[in-house]
């Protein structure tokens, strides 16, 4: 993933709010949320067919969700580098970072929010930084935790998530009826693909190859359950679905 925004209120009745779009090649294929994972088959979230893991793992029956953006940094050493895609799935089923050799990994962000809050670690290919993030809205992006407006897309999009109404818990319904404002800022909010502060973008790179938004995904987290919703094509806000807990 590029930017995931996290709301978090403990007092609410949906406490922990997570959006996350994912922006990649075109050409990386990738299937769309399922139980895709018979070592961890109690995991939905959809897989990158390149290395087999994942950028956003949830748990249903534990309330928990990870997700992973890529990092800046010293980038791992090719004859030990493993994919990052595994580490949403290890982080959604324990709740933590898992206690592995982080050289062998290019730099990240892991963003694993549950019932009792949300942390981040931070691995920069020499260090590792892990935070808690406080009552209110966030914004992640590939330099990490921004708390400032200095990146046009978080300026932009923060206060904007910060204002819309809070979506209430409830059973059923579709995505709109669920999350309301969430749904049209998580789409893009209106802006367009080329804008600079785009959330949803499109990019043709000078070797012709694309880099675009491939998927968004929204995540609610209560007592009573984990809402997941996914959208396959940015361009088109109706192909939000649900995806039940039992995908």
């Amino acid at each position: 993933m590029c930017t995931v925004i996290v709301s978090v209120e403990p007092d609410a009745g949906t406490p922990v709010l997570l959006a996350g779009v994912r922006d990649e090649f075109v050409t990386r294929p990738w299937m769309s949320p399922d139980r895709h994972w018979p070592d961890h088959p109690g995991l939905v979230g959809g897989r990158d067919l390149e290395a087999g893991g994942t950028w956003l793992a949830a748990d249903p029956a534990a309330r928990r969700v990870a997700a992973l953006l890529n990092g800046h940094g010293a980038a791992a050493a090719p004859e030990i580098r493993r994919s990052r895609g595994s580490l949403p799935l290890l982080a959604a089923a324990d709740g933590v970072l898992p206690p592995l050799d982080l050289r062998a990994y290019d730099p990240f962000h892991l963003v694993v929010a549950g019932l009792d809050g949300v942390r981040v670690w931070s691995w920069d290919g020499g260090r590792v930084v892990e935070e808690k993030l406080p009552r209110g809205v966030h914004m992640l992006v590939n330099s990490g935790w921004e708390r400032g407006d200095d990146n046009p897309r978080v300026a932009w999009f923060r206060p904007r998530f910060a204002a819309a109404e809070r979506p209430d818990w409830r059973d059923g319904g579709s995505p709109r009826r669920f999350w309301g404002e969430w749904l049209d800022l998580a789409s893009g909010g209106g802006l367009a693909v080329d804008d600079p502060r785009a959330l949803v973008f499109s990019r043709r790179l000078e070797d012709g190859r694309v880099f675009a938004s491939l998927s968004v995904t929204l995540v609610a987290l209560s007592p009573d359950g984990l809402r997941y919703d996914f959208c396959p094509r940015p361009d088109d806000p109706g192909t939000w679905h649900r995806v039940p807990p039992t995908a």
